[in-house]
C-alpha cells in the first residue's frame, strides 16, 4: 500500500518562500529528525502532567503516542498535531485522587473525553459559530486563566518542600527562556528540570530504587477507572475541562491554519472528537488526559515543516518510550522540589494564557460585564470557592466557570435588551484606545512568540494558539 505522503521538491532542501504541507514530507532520514524534535518538544509537559497527579507516567506516554496516531487517522493526516498530556486537568484530578483515588479520577477523565467527542460531532454536523457565541473571548480567557491560578497552592506546597532545589529550578527556567533561542529556547521548563534534577542528585534528593528496579522492556501499569453515583460532585468538578479543551484545539486549528494558509476549520470537528476519544481511550488504561500541544506548532513555525509524516514518528516513538518501564522510572524519580519550581512557572504561564486571550482579542475592559466576568469568576477560582449542597461538592474551578459563563450572557442579554451597551462602548472609548495601544505595544516587545516560540516554555499553548483563540473569540463577541 503507498504512504499518502508526497516528496516535496528533493525531499532535501525547503526554499525560503515554501512549506513542506501536511501531505508532504521530506526524505525518510529527515523525517525521522523532525519527528524526533516533536517527541522533544512534547516531552517536558507530557511527563509533568503524571508526576504531578501520581499518574503512571510510561503509560501517559503509551497512551499519547496512541492518542495521537489516532487523531491523524481521523483528521485524515491534513492537521498535523501531537496529543500530549493536558494541565486542564491537573486541578480536578487531585481534588478525585483526594477523594476516592485515581480509578475515580479516571472515571472524571473518561466523561470529559466522552462528552468532547460528543462536541466534536456536534460541530462537525452544524459548525463552530454556537462555540463562539457561547465563550466570547472575556468568557474563555476567564476560564484558562482560573484553572491555572487555581493551582497555586499545589505549587506552593511542592516548593515548600526544598526550596533551595525549586529556586534553583525556577531560575534555571527563567534563564533558559531568554538567553536561548530556537529549540532551547522553546524547551526552557525542560532545561530547567534537568538542571534541578542535577542539582536535586547531588543534594542527594533523588531516590534511585525504583529506577534500578525496572525493567528495560516491558508492558506498563494500567489501572481500571471506576464509576458511582457517590462521586457524583468529583464527576462535575470535571466538566469546566470541556470548555477548556474545546478552547484549545479550536485555537491551534486556527493557529496551524494561518501558518499554513489554508482553511482547516471544516475540521474542527473531526479534531475534538479525536482529542475526546484519544481522552477516553487513554482513561479506561490508567493514562493522562490528552490535548493538541501547542509546542509543537511552534516546532513546525521554526522548521515551516507541517508534514503528518513526522507525527506519525513521534507517535511511534512515544508509544516504545511507553513500554520501556525504566524511562518511566527514572521519570517518576523526579523529586518534589524539582516540581515546586516547575509548576511555579507552569501554573502561572497557564493562568496567563487566559489573560492573553484577553489582550489578542482586545478584551474593553471599561464595560461592566466585562469587568464583572473576568472579577468574579478568578475570585471564585483564585480562593477555591466551593458550595456543599447534600452529598455533592462544587469547587472553585466549577463555580468559576459558571460564575463567567452566567455572568456575561446575563448582563449582555439585560444590556442588549435596554439599549445601555452601546452607550457604556462609548464611554468606554478611552479604554478602547489603551487597548489599542496595549496591542502596539505587545506588537512591539514581543510579537515574535506568535511563531510559538515564546509559549513553548512548557505550557500546553503556544501564542500561535492564543492569537488563533483570540481570533476565534473575536467572533464569538460579536456574535454574542
Amino acid at each position: 500500500m503507498a504512504l499518502p505522503w508526497k516528496l516535496h521538491g528533493d525531499g532535501k532542501n525547503v526554499a525560503a518562500n515554501e512549506i513542506v504541507q501536511p501531505e508532504e514530507r521530506l526524505t525518510w532520514p529527515r523525517t525521522i529528525g523532525f519527528g524526533a524534535q516533536h517527541v522533544v518538544a512534547m516531552f517536558g509537559a507530557t511527563f509533568l502532567v503524571p508526576l504531578i497527579t501520581g499518574f503512571p507516567p510510561a503509560t501517559t506516554l503509551l497512551f499519547s503516542g496512541v492518542g495521537t496516531l489516532l487523531f491523524l487517522i481521523i483528521t485524515k493526516n491534513r492537521l498535523p498535531s501531537y496529543l500530549g498530556s493536558s494541565f486542564a486537568f491537573i486541578a480536578p484530578i487531585g481534588a478525585a485522587v483526594g477523594s476516592g483515588g485515581q480509578s475515580v479520577a479516571l472515571g472524571g477523565v473518561i466523561v470529559v473525553g466522552a462528552l468532547l467527542a460528543l462536541v466534536g460531532v456536534v460541530v462537525h454536523l452544524s459548525g463552530t459559530r454556537w462555540i463562539n457565541v457561547a465563550l466570547p473571548p472575556i468568557v474563555s480567557g476567564a476560564i484558562v486563566a482560573l484553572i491555572g491560578f487555581n493551582l497555586a497552592p499545589a505549587a506552593r506546597d511542592n516548593f515548600a518542600a526544598s526550596p533551595l532545589i525549586a529556586t534553583i529550578t525556577l531560575l534555571s527556567i527563567i534563564l533558559a527562556a531568554v538567553l536561548f533561542t530556537g529549540l532551547l529556547g522553546r524547551l526552557s521548563i525542560v532545561v530547567g528540570v534537568v538542571v534541578g534534577y542535577v542539582a536535586a542528585v547531588i543534594a542527594g534528593q533523588v531516590d534511585f530504587s525504583g529506577v534500578g528496579a525496572a525493567a528495560w522492556v516491558g508492558l506498563p501499569q494500567f489501572t481500571t477507572p471506576s464509576f458511582s453515583l457517590e462521586y457524583v460532585g468529583v464527576y462535575l468538578m470535571f466538566l469546566p475541562v470541556v470548555l477548556a479543551l474545546i478552547a484549545e484545539n479550536v485555537g491551534h486549528i486556527k493557529g496551524v491554519g494561518q501558518l499554513t494558509g489554508r482553511n482547516l476549520d471544516p475540521l474542527t470537528g473531526r479534531a475534538l472528537f479525536a482529542d475526546g476519544l484519544a481522552t477516553v481511550i487513554s482513561g479506561i488504561g490508567g493514562g493522562s488526559p490528552t490535548t493538541t500541544y501547542g509546542e509543537n506548532i511552534g516546532v513546525m513555525a521554526a522548521t515551516r515543516v507541517f508534514s503528518t509524516a513526522a507525527y506519525w514518528v513521534a507517535g511511534i516513538t512515544a508509544i516504545l518510550l511507553g513500554l520501556s518501564p525504566k524511562v518511566g522510572a527514572i521519570i517518576f524519580s523526579v523529586p518534589p522540589g524539582v516540581l515546586g519550581g516547575v509548576t511555579t512557572a507552569l501554573y502561572g504561564l497557564i493562568g496567563i494564557i487566559g489573560v492573553r486571550i484577553w489582550v489578542e482579542n482586545r478584551v474593553d475592559f471599561s464595560l461592566p460585564k466585562n469587568q464583572l466576568t473576568a472579577g468574579i469568576a478568578l475570585i471564585m477560582g483564585i480562593a477555591n470557592f466551593t458550595i456543599v449542597l447534600g452529598d455533592v461538592e462544587f469547587t472553585g474551578i466549577v463555580l468559576g466557570t459558571v460564575a463567567a459563563i452566567v455572568v456575561y450572557h446575563l448582563m449582555n442579554g439585560l444590556g442588549q435588551l435596554r439599549g445601555t451597551d452601546g452607550a457604556r462602548a462609548d464611554a468606554g472609548a478611552d479604554g478602547a484606545a489603551s487597548g489599542a495601544a496595549d496591542t502596539d505595544e505587545r506588537a512591539a516587545t514581543g510579537e515574535r512568540a506568535a511563531t510559538g516560540e515564546r509559549a513553548a516554555t512548557g505550557e500546553r499553548g503556544t501564542t500561535d494558539e492564543r492569537a488563533a483563540t483570540g481570533e476565534r473569540g473575536a467572533t464569538g463577541e460579536r456574535g454574542a
